[in-house]
């Protein structure tokens, strides 16, 4: 495999925080959101350095996030949009490509 043929990495995913994010979302089902405090609990990150990284992630079109309330308790649901699936699994299979070792001639 030449240099030509090496397949670029999504940098917006590549960053390891956003990683990590939009890895976690992926397992979820495609309709499915995920309240902003329990993402930040299995992340184990805090809620500033959540917030950078979703609002890059949103600006990619690869995430949504709706502020809504529960009765009175105002709530952050996050979903990963169709398009940051696709970029995600874009991700997976350049990175595929990238460790394995080229077939020997």
């Amino acid at each position: 495999m030449s240099d030509e043929t090496l397949p670029d990495l999504d940098p917006v995913i590549h960053a390891q925080a956003r990683l990590r994010v939009i890895s976690a979302l992926s397992k979820l089902n495609t309709e499915d959101r995920i309240a902003f405090p329990r993402l930040q609990e299995i992340l184990r990150m805090t809620a500033g350095n959540l917030s950078v990284h979703l609002r890059k992630l949103e600006e990619a079109g690869y995430v949504e996030v709706t502020k809504t309330h529960h009765g009175r308790t105002p709530a952050t649901l996050i979903h990963l949009t169709r398009r940051g699936r696709r970029a995600f699994e874009d991700y997976v299979t350049a990175l595929r490509t990238l460790i394995t070792p080229p077939e020997e001639p």
